[in-house]
Order: C-alpha cells, then sequence, then structure tokens
C-alpha cells in the first residue's frame, strides 16, 4: 500500500480534490498579469507562447504521471531524485524546490494585494507596486490565515481550495465569453503576428510569465501520500488539470489580443503592459464593464490567495520530505499526529514566505527567477523516471508513459530550453549559486561516508554540476542577454543536444543498488 513512510499522513483526497489542487495552482496570478507581459514581448505571437508552454509542461507531467503513480510519498518532488540519484540529487532539488514554491507564496499575496489596491487604494506606494506600510500589514495577515488553514489539517486545506477553485475558474470564463463579443480581428495582424520573430515567442515563454503561469504541477505531488488511490487518481488530475488551464489561457490570450482598443496599439505592441498595469481590469473599464472590472478584482485578490494557500501546503511537505530523505535538518520531520500536519515545516513555510516579501515587493521582480529554478527542479523528473527505468525494473508502475525513451528526453529537452531562455541576467548567478551548494554539500556529506559510499555517490550525481556548468556556458553564448556568438537557433540546437547526452549520462548513472524506500 502507498504511504509515506511515517504513516501519519491522512488519506482523504480524492479525484477532485486533487484536480482542483492541480488547477488552482497553475490558475493563480499568472491570468492577470501574464497576458500584457507576453503581448508586450511577442504581440498576438504571444498565443503560441502558451501553446508551446502549455505542451512543454504536460510532457512533464507525464513523466510526473509514472513516478507520482509509482511513488506516492509526500513531498514526491524531492524523494524521485532521492530514490534515483542519491542524497546529492535530493539535497539540490529541496533547495531549488523550496526556495521557488516558498518565493511562489509570497509572489501571488504581493499580486492579490495590488489588485485590491485599485479597489480600496491606500496599499502600493508607486507604479512598480510597492506596498505601503498598510499593504504589507495586509500580505501579513493574509499568510497568516492561510497558516491556520493548513494548520488544521488538507481536510479543511481541500475544502477551502475547492471552494475558491471553482470561482476561480467561473471569473475567467466570464472574462473570456465577454471580451471575445469585442473582438478585433485586425489586431492579429496588426504590426505583424510575431513582431519579434520567434525569439519574441521564447523570450515570452520564460521571462514573460508563461511558464511561472502553468508552474503548478508539484503541489499534487506534494500531496500524494494524502491521496485516494494514488496510483489512478495522480495521472488523471495531472493530465486534467495541465490541460483544463492550458485550454482556458489561450481563450484569455485570444481574448485580450482581440479586445484591445485601437488607441492602445498606435505605437505598436511595445509598452503594453506598461500601459495596462492591471490588464483585464483596465480593459474592461475601457469598454465600459464596469461589472466585468469588479469581477476581475474580486477574483484578482482571491485568485492568487488561493494558489498561496495551495503552495502554503505544498511547501511544508517538501519541506518534510527534504528534512526524510536526511539532507535537511531532521526537526523538520515532526509530525502532528492527530491533524496529520508537519508543523515545524509549515512553520518554516510561513518563515519563508514572509522573508519573501521584504526584499522583492512586486510581482514582476522574482518571474525569472522562480520560472528556472522550478523548470530545474522540474527536469530532475524526466532524469529520475530514466534512471529508475534502469536500476528498478521492476518497480510496480501503475501508470507506465508509452514512448518512454522518446518522450522522456524530449521533455527533459524542453525543460532545458525554457531555463536557458530565462537569459544571462538570471542565470549568471543562479548556476554558480548551485554549483557552490553542490560544492558545499558534497564536502560536508563526504565526512561521513565510506570511500566506496562516495564513490557510488559520487558517481550518480556528477552529472548534475556537469548540467549547471554547460547552461552557463550555453546562457554566455547565446543571444538571451549572453554574448550572441550563437543565434537563437544555433543555441537551441546546442541546448537540445547537450540536454540529450546528460540525459542518457543522468539514466545510466542510477543508484543502481538502491533498495525499496517506499512500502
Amino acid at each position: 500500500m502507498a504511504h509515506d513512510e511515517s504513516g501519519h499522513f491522512k488519506q482523504r483526497l480524492g479525484l477532485f480534490d486533487l484536480t482542483m489542487i492541480g488547477f488552482g495552482s497553475i490558475f493563480g496570478s499568472g491570468w492577470l498579469f501574464a497576458a500584457a507581459h507576453v503581448a508586450d514581448m511577442a504581440g498576438p505571437a504571444s498565443i503560441v507562447s502558451w501553446l508551446i508552454g502549455g505542451v512543454a509542461v504536460l510532457l512533464i507531467g507525464l513523466v510526473y504521471c509514472e513516478l507520482g503513480a509509482a511513488l506516492p510519498l509526500a513531498g514526491s518532488v524531492v524523494r524521485y531524485p532521492e530514490q534515483a540519484h542519491g542524497s546529492t540529487a535530493a539535497f539540490l532539488t529541496g533547495a531549488m524546490t523550496t526556495i521557488a514554491f516558498s518565493s511562489l507564496i509570497s509572489i501571488e499575496i504581493v499580486a492579490a494585494r495590488q489588485y485590491a489596491d485599485a479597489w480600496i487604494g491606500g496599499l502600493s506606494r508607486n507604479a512598480s507596486g510597492d506596498p505601503t506600510l498598510a499593504g504589507w500589514l495586509v500580505q501579513f495577515a493574509i499568510m497568516v490565515v492561510l497558516y491556520a488553514i493548513n494548520r488544521r489539517g488538507i481536510g479543511s486545506f481541500a475544502l477551502v481550495n475547492n471552494i475558491v477553485t471553482v470561482f476561480k475558474f467561473l471569473v475567467p470564463t466570464l472574462v473570456i465569453v465577454l471580451l471575445l463579443a469585442y473582438m478585433h480581428p485586425g489586431n492579429f495582424s496588426l504590426h505583424g503576428f510575431a513582431p519579434h520573430g520567434f525569439q519574441g515567442v521564447e523570450t515570452a515563454i520564460s521571462a514573460g510569465g508563461v511558464i511561472f503561469a502553468y508552474l503548478g504541477l508539484t503541489p499534487i505531488l506534494s500531496v500524494a501520500s494524502e491521496v485516494r488511490n494514488p496510483q489512478r487518481t495522480i495521472p488523471i488530475a495531472l493530465v486534467a488539470s495541465i490541460t483544463l488551464a492550458m485550454l482556458v489561457y489561450l481563450l484569455l490570450q485570444t481574448a485580450f489580443i482581440g479586445a484591445l482598443p485601437a488607441n492602445l496599439l498606435t505605437e505598436g505592441w511595445n509598452g503594453i503592459a506598461t500601459r495596462l498595469a492591471l490588464p483585464f481590469h483596465d480593459i474592461a473599464v475601457q469598454l465600459g464593464l464596469s461589472f466585468l472590472a469588479l469581477m476581475v478584482v474580486t477574483d484578482a485578490i482571491l485568485s492568487p490567495t488561493g494558489t498561496g494557500n495551495i503552495y502554503m501546503s505544498a511547501t511544508a511537505r517538501v519541506v518534510y520530505a527534504w528534512s526524510k530523505s536526511g539532507t535537511f535538518f531532521p526537526v523538520f520531520q515532526r509530525m502532528n499526529t492527530q491533524r496529520g500536519v508537519p508543523d515545524k515545516a509549515l512553520l518554516l513555510t510561513f518563515g519563508l514566505a514572509l522573508f519573501w516579501t521584504l526584499p522583492f515587493p512586486s510581482w514582476q521582480a522574482l518571474i525569472g527567477v522562480v520560472s528556472s529554478a522550478l523548470m530545474l527542479s522540474y527536469a530532475m523528473a524526466p532524469t529520475s523516471a530514466a534512471a529508475l527505468r534502469r536500476s528498478r525494473p521492476d518497480l510496480h508502475r501503475p501508470f507506465r508513459l508509452p514512448y518512454f525513451n522518446l518522450l522522456s528526453p524530449l521533455a527533459f529537452a524542453i525543460a532545458s530550453l525554457i531555463v536557458i531562455w530565462t537569459g544571462w541576467t538570471t542565470l549568471c548567478w543562479l548556476m554558480p549559486a548551485l554549483l557552490v551548494l553542490t560544492a558545499i554539500f558534497m564536502a560536508v556529506a563526504r565526512r561521513g561516508l565510506s570511500n566506496a559510499e562516495w564513490t557510488r555517490e559520487l558517481r550518480s550525481s556528477l552529472w548534475m554540476p556537469a548540467y549547471f556548468v554547460g547552461l552557463l556556458a550555453l546562457s554566455w553564448c547565446g543571444p538571451f542577454q549572453g554574448t550572441g556568438l550563437l543565434n537563437h537557433v544555433w543555441d537551441d540546437v546546442a541546448v537540445v543536444a547537450f540536454a540529450l547526452v546528460i540525459h542518457h549520462w543522468a539514466a545510466i548513472c542510477g543508484l543502481q543498488d538502491q533498495a525499496e524506500h517506499a512500502a
């Protein structure tokens, strides 16, 4: 039976609960802001950005379907690399995911506060959306409420999330229907369908908010040990939530482009995000749809808050799993057995989320960093699945991904491309930071291992620092704020070729004698 090793989590989540977690985590602040940002970068071709981003995340989601059904563990995103490649992989994945998840909580709450300012005023002190003292106190109060909801247990969390997510779906549907009634077909060819070429599409995917908007796979896996019939429920919920979100995002972007008043496009697509600071609200106001503007603001406060609630739950379970892997402080393994909640991990999550509201006050500030860190975390899924296929062929896999030898390397290559598209400005410090973390952890871990154990650990994890160095070099050579030695076509080709080599290397160096950890 698929339980987490602790046996303290409560299996209370069904298919509807899990699908709502998936859709609710994907559908947060992204729809509120990203439509204008991606149109700014790619023009009408931003629709292509949403399609490519959705397919990319769906491919990775299919790999996660196999892993999630076979190993339904709490905080699974950390446990898969541990099972496949050992403690170094678990540590790095835990660090990347915890930082990204906890900052996502603050990003969502900040987005809610920024939209609330359009309604009640006095919460933002400038056009960039930096908070006033009152605005920051509102953010703090919301986080306290989210902490209290999660502290009560998974049942209370799921009930609140289901109610919020249903509302989150209804308002964007209303936006789509009403804005499509104001469609101007000429907007899709005005100033060219792709005014910045395919490079604009690529930039919109990584830095414009497309991938950020889609990053909602792992909260489903974080609560895997609390799901009834996880072998069936997890794959269905993953695919359903991604597909539904992709459909809604495509329709929203289409409605946004088509409904833009002509006076906003006289100078081209550049600057649309500046002219429409609160995109769908501002369009509704210009079109005289005051009721729609009110509904957008209401949902804009509730929707990101609901997503923040999901990531509050998911981050706590990632911290728990990180601790359970033996690569983080053991105190965070402690559970409230009555409620089935990792109390210490939840408290740390609250503290981290609060911290991220201090130096990064605006929604856009962390998008590139979070997208890169989470996509690197997602990239661990194909490599973990490939290694486990070789090292543990007898592992029971209720969902077995067809055409795995094609789809797994493809998913890893796409994840690597999206990281590169984030740009040199982000990667020039993110990759060295990960390399330093790798060196520190391996130096500390070396002290407690025999020569044979150290050789085994080194063999299974050396591909990871090599991957980071390669991405750093390719970013430096590329056109995304790099030197431009490679144009965007040849840079993409080089990244794909490099990713295929790393995927093969990771697949053949899994822990060959790994014992079965999941009962």
